[in-house]
């Protein structure tokens, strides 16, 4: 069986969307297919078990809040 996920991060700017899309694209082999809309980071997940899922989706948000914090540096 395949189980798909969505996960959307919204930013303050379209840029930011764009590097934080840069910043997760080494995670985003092949579970994850990520695309940019406007100031979104939109993150569309498949995989053939639910811990799959779960683990990939506890790994992009750790990555994610890692993204948030250089973020805050700018």
């Amino acid at each position: 069986m395949q189980i798909k996920a969505k996960i959307s991060f919204e930013y303050q700017t379209a840029e930011q969307a764009v590097n934080a899309s840069k910043s997760l694209k080494p995670d985003n082999m092949e579970f994850i297919n990520s695309c940019i809309l406007n100031n979104r980071l939109l993150c569309n997940i498949k995989g053939q078990s639910l811990k799959t899922i779960l683990a990939t989706v506890d790994d992009l948000l750790f990555c994610e809040m890692m993204v948030e914090r250089m973020l805050e540096l700018e």
